[in-house]
């Protein structure tokens, strides 16, 4: 029989690949400090922007597979591949993302602007919404997993849109820099 991506074998790897992409992403972030090149900013900026590529897919996509998840029969081979996709997203991709946006996002609202401007104090307000949301769907992703999840389908796809206006209005914010 061969082997699924969700058994335990894979899982493993994948989870290797992870840790290996976090100590890459720690070595090059000390690397730069220790080089300390004359466009650091510009590095700390591009890891930023990585990671919150990556946060935002976790965030976008999580939500998806509730939808899907929900009309999954408890219990069935359908719904436990959903909690494995689940899970591994949530720990793999979204929490690593989430930890690195914020590392290098308050450096560089530190080193670059002092924690100065109304555009800047804005944004931090709707990043702590957006880990909200990352927290809630990490407490739902723990609820699918235990078959008690208690919502529908069409409020799982009210929640899609939740990330997406979060993150319209941040990109604004940092783009425009409108107060």
């Amino acid at each position: 029989m061969a082997e699924k991506q969700t058994d335990a074998r894979p899982g493993a790897y994948a989870r290797r690949r992870a840790h290996f992409a976090l100590i890459f992403f720690a070595l090059l972030a000390v690397g730069l400090f220790a080089w300390n090149p004359e466009n650091l900013y510009l590095w700390i900026k591009a890891l930023h922007i990585i990671a919150v590529i990556s946060w935002m897919a976790g965030l976008f996509y999580m939500p998806r597979l509730f939808i899907y998840h929900t009309d999954a029969e408890p219990g069935s081979a359908q719904s436990e591949t959903f909690k494995v996709m689940e899970r591994r997203l949530l720990k793999i991709i979204m929490n690593p993302a989430m930890m690195l946006t914020w590392i290098f996002g308050l450096y560089l609202a530190w080193s670059v602007y002092g924690f100065h401007g109304g555009w800047l104090h804005a944004k931090i307000g709707l990043v702590v919404l957006l880990t909200g949301v990352h927290m809630f769907f990490s407490r739902a992703v723990r609820d699918f997993a235990a078959d008690r999840n208690r919502r529908s389908a069409r409020y799982w796809r009210f929640m899609n849109e939740a990330p997406t206006a979060l993150m319209i209005l941040i990109v604004i914010l940092v783009v425009v820099k409108p107060f």
